[in-house]
């Protein structure tokens, strides 16, 4: 009997055998659906086979969408090696792994070097076989592109890439890495040509030769185009010509006469989609995603922390150890910059702990060599529970790392200090000390430069230490993009300057207002305030603007009683205007708690009259009360003085520092960092009284997050989940049944579940929202409302208590592990429900055309969907519409969604599969129903855009 993989391979080359290489960049080929169609085996089994025969050099697969398979000999028309290195060759043939001894350590270049890339099984998977699929390509290879955030690692990516290709023989041997940054050039598109194309002699006022550009040095070899984004639209199209044709002029040319074999992999921090011209990005049909730092594993963590201490060991040549929490404050300190962040913290960490013990053998790092900023990493972990207990299974007590260990380096990356920063310190402690420099003082000069060496290297690459990175751990990134318009438009509608923390001041705001407006909290313009406004006419005018821009960009009704405290706040951030009218007192146990919380708010709001009072466990009461007492002193402009505590003793202090300093003190307790920045910033605005103030604070729910529900928002008794489907019966009312199952075994009769049509979403939202707090939704379409959205699958495949337990508990329904589902389990899953649900169908001979039907519209309409999803949300819909059809009973709706039906780009294809779904069934779906098939698939397109 012949066997699966032999006919499958007989079929393709069948089909492709007599095509050629321009008909298959023209598109032809076999796909995976068409070899499981025909030859009636599982769509699944066949990829399998097909992936096998590419991987034994039997055909060659052609990614595009979809991915199409072909005879290999079609490439052969030119040795075979010159485009794909055999799998099979014999471990001598291969050229011996080169190591080259850079500054940086050694560089490893060999077969396993992308192996060793710490989670390159791990978290970098993906990237890591997006990346030899990119360079092994046939005939040349395939541009790409690597997107992630700052720090993520894009270079030191790139690098990597460029060594496997080197080790296969892709790039000419004696080739180096080009690396072209575009934000040199981003502004002046004649000078950007002139780098990379060249010039000819007389081209402009000085080219008195010609000279050859980067592309010219890259022949036969590499371009990493690093923030590929700030090329402008002209330079894109230098770059896609180029791509297209692999010709180029030189500035001040008029005929595109020379040629380079040139590979590109660019490299950006935005969304290509809305930073990069349609045109240029097709072009490039590789996109490899680097993880942030905060969604790797713990293990990687800690491997990177590894690395990283490792190559400082080597720069000094002594053992470094660092105590557990040392690690696990350097990884919390982690917020914005990624692996690139790590590598500063770690620099400037083991820069200190040398500097402390610079004659010991072993540098022993403990909290106490910490900055405040990253020790405050040991806070931002505590906060997140699971990731704290995922490392604390795995740290040591102690990490112990030796010079010269075998760590991986594939190049000098964009991070790498160019000068050694340890003989710096020694050479600068040993002048100052014989200077006469007590010990103390030699640390305190040696710690401020070494905090300016590094920043300015950072800043240089690309890191903005600002206070607006720390801003994003408040505030929604929305928000702050919303303010940075209503800067512009502000300063534009004025004329007038306003302070450096306008966007801070008002992004804490605006943020403020919209979480009371999200909880439902009404808010009353106190009389002053509006009296005050009234006297602003032009500032009033423009806070009406501001208003009404929130409610465009968020969907929110705002009252107009917000134009009065818009107003004040515009008035308090003229430049011309000085902070700090009632002064603010921060106390809180523990070493740095206090002085940390100040330091941020601060660097954000740019502000002087806040005084932090530090108080370690050992001080005594007494003690702490002086201190505070200095600082109201110290604080008081004439206003009072508002006092923010965490706990214990320092809330009773309020009366007794009255009567010791005849000044108002009102107190706050709970402190945290949030309340400060509430504080600090209500405290600087014109007109503000210490005791509005006071209860003000007493009232803060903190900021919003934007498309997120509010924890406030659940504390209502009448709470509701939506379970949204086509009709409001079939899918929506089993999953009413799941919830309602497990609230009875809870007793719990505080939720209730309400089933809505899509078509009565519109109408019937609102209504239900005044009666119910609505914590969460789930169905076939996301009612964006600010509240969870659970997919159906969740609520049919998993522990039911659990999610309503997190919806309870407020957190967040992504701590809920993702379904994590085979093709087999996701078709048991339609079968159960299906079996369950539904009375005149069959669920065991329905599956297979609805799973097929399902596939189809995957494949050809390039929908992303995450473990089976959306294919399951699919055939539970079409189950329900068949029954609905075997009844006479239809789904309805008006002529003007049926005419958005027809005009939408992605009707014919739908009509295509459904014609021959029908063709199976026997039946006729009416327009209808077709309607709600392409808005459940519209929905699933428009999650993936977000």
């Amino acid at each position: 009997m012949t066997k699966r993989i032999d006919r499958i391979y007989a079929y393709v080359i069948e089909k492709t055998s007599r095509l050629t290489e321009e008909a298959v960049q023209w598109g032809e080929g076999v796909t995976t659906r068409e070899v499981a169609e025909e030859l009636d085996i599982q769509r699944s089994n066949s990829s399998k086979d097909l992936n096998l025969l590419v991987k034994e050099g039997k055909l060659a697969k052609i990614d595009g969408r979809p991915v199409k398979y072909v005879d290999i000999k079609i490439f052969r028309h030119e040795p075979l090696s010159k485009y794909v290195p055999s799998y099979k060759e014999e471990p001598r043939k291969r050229p011996v792994p080169i190591v080259k001894t850079l500054p940086s350590g050694p560089v490893i270049t060999g077969e396993d070097l992308f192996s060793r890339i710490i989670g390159a099984a791990g978290s970098m998977k993906n990237a890591v076989e997006q990346a030899k699929a990119a360079i092994l390509y046939p005939p040349r290879g395939l541009n790409c592109l690597i997107t992630g955030p700052t720090g993520s690692g894009k270079t030191y990516f790139a690098h990597a890439m460029f060594q496997f290709a080197k080790y296969h023989q892709v790039v000419l041997p004696d080739k180096e890495l080009i690396v072209f940054n575009c934000a040199d050039y981003a502004n002046n598109p004649e000078l950007l040509m002139s780098h990379l194309f060249g010039y000819i002699k007389g081209a402009f006022t000085g080219a008195d030769s010609d000279k050859s550009g980067i592309i010219d040095q890259a022949d036969g070899g590499m371009l990493f185009l690093d923030e590929i984004h700030r090329l402008p639209p002209e330079g894109q199209e230098m770059i896609f010509y180029f791509m297209d044709h692999g010709t180029y002029s030189r500035l001040g040319e008029t005929v595109k006469n020379h040629q380079a074999n040139v590979r590109i992999i660019g490299a950006t921090t935005e969304d290509p989609n809305s930073s990069l011209l349609d045109t240029f990005v097709r072009r490039i049909p590789i996109n490899i995603q680097l993880p942030p730092f905060s969604l790797r594993p713990a293990s990687e963590k800690i491997d990177l922390v590894k690395v990283m201490v490792a190559h400082e060991a080597n720069q000094i040549q002594r053992r470094i150890s660092l105590t557990e929490d040392v690690v696990k404050a350097l990884i919390g300190s982690v917020t914005y910059g990624n692996i690139g962040q790590l590598k500063s913290n770690i620099q400037l960490v083991c820069a200190r702990g040398f500097l402390n013990h610079m004659q010991q053998d072993e540098i022993m790092i403990t909290v106490n060599d910490l900055t405040e900023g990253i020790r405050s990493g040991l806070i931002q972990l505590v906060s997140d529970r699971d990731g704290l207990a995922e490392l604390s299974k795995i740290l040591q007590p102690k990490m112990t790392v030796s010079p010269n260990e075998s760590v991986l380096d594939i190049q000098s990356d964009s991070y790498e200090l160019p000068y050694n920063l340890y003989d710096i310190i020694g050479d600068k402690a040993a002048m100052l000390k014989a200077d006469g420099l007590d010990q103390e003082a030699i640390n305190h000069f040696i710690t401020t430069d070494i905090n300016i060496h590094l920043k300015s290297f950072y800043k240089d690459h690309g890191f903005s230490f600002t206070a607006e990175n720390k801003l994003a751990e408040f505030v929604d990134q929305k928000i702050i993009d919303v303010t940075n318009q209503i800067y512009e438009m502000v300063r534009k509608e004025t004329q007038e300057d306003f302070q450096q923390n306008f966007v801070y001041a008002m992004s804490l705001h605006v943020s403020s207002f919209l979480k009371k407006i999200y909880i439902g909290e009404e808010r009353h313009t106190n009389d002053n305030i509006r009296e005050m406004a009234a006297d602003f006419p032009k500032e009033l005018h423009v806070a009406q603007k501001i208003r009404q821009f929130i409610e465009t960009q968020f969907q929110v009704e705002i009252p107009e009683s917000e134009d009065d405290y818009l107003t004040v706040l515009l008035v308090s951030l003229k430049a011309s205007h000085s902070t700090g009218k009632i002064g603010v007192v921060v106390a809180a146990h523990g070493n740095s708690t206090a002085s940390s919380m100040v330091q941020v708010v601060k660097q954000l709001l740019d502000v002087d009259k806040i005084a932090s009072v530090d108080m370690p466990l050992d001080m005594h009461p007494r003690t702490a009360q002086e201190r505070i007492e200095r600082a109201v002193k110290e604080m008081d402009e004439g206003n009072g003085v508002l006092l923010l505590v965490d706990m214990g003793s320092l809330a009773t202090f309020n009366e007794q520092i009255e009567k010791n300093t005849g000044i108002p003190v009102r107190t706050v307790e709970m402190v945290t960092t949030p309340v400060v920045l509430e504080t600090v910033r209500k405290a600087s605005v014109l007109g503000t009284d210490l005791d509005n103030l006071y209860e003000s604070l007493k009232k803060f729910r903190g900021y919003a997050e934007v498309a997120q529900h509010s924890s406030e928002a659940s504390s209502r008794e009448q709470q509701a989940i939506l379970a949204i489907c086509a009709s409001g019966e079939g899918t929506a009312q089993r999953i009413k049944e799941i919830i309602e199952q497990a609230l009875s075994k809870r007793h719990d009769q505080t939720l209730t579940v309400i089933t809505l049509s899509v078509a009565d979403l519109k109408g019937k939202l609102k209504e239900v929202q005044k009666e119910f707090t609505v914590i969460a939704a789930t169905g076939i379409v996301d009612p964006k409302i600010h509240v969870p959205f659970i997919p159906l699958e969740k609520f049919i495949d998993q522990d039911v208590d659990q999610l309503l337990d997190q919806l309870h508990l407020e957190n967040d329904l992504n701590d809920i592990e993702d379904v994590k589902l085979d093709e087999v389990q996701a078709k048991k899953i339609c079968i159960d429900y299906i079996e369950d649900s539904f009375t005149f169908i069959n669920a065991q001979k329905l599956i297979h055309p609805l799973w097929r039907f399902s596939e189809a519209l995957v494949e050809e309409l390039s929908i992303s969907t995450n473990h089976y999803t959306f294919q399951i949300n699919l055939v539970m819909h079409m189950a329900g519409m068949i029954e609905r059809l075997l009844l006479g009973e239809p789904l309805t709706v008006e002529e003007t969604a049926i005419q958005q039906l027809k005009q939408d780009p992605i009707y014919p294809p739908l009509l295509k599969r459904l014609d021959h779904l029908q063709n199976q069934l026997k039946l006729t779906t009416p327009l209808s129903e077709q309607f709600y098939i392409l808005q459940l698939i519209r929905n699933q397109l428009e999650k993936v855009i977000q």
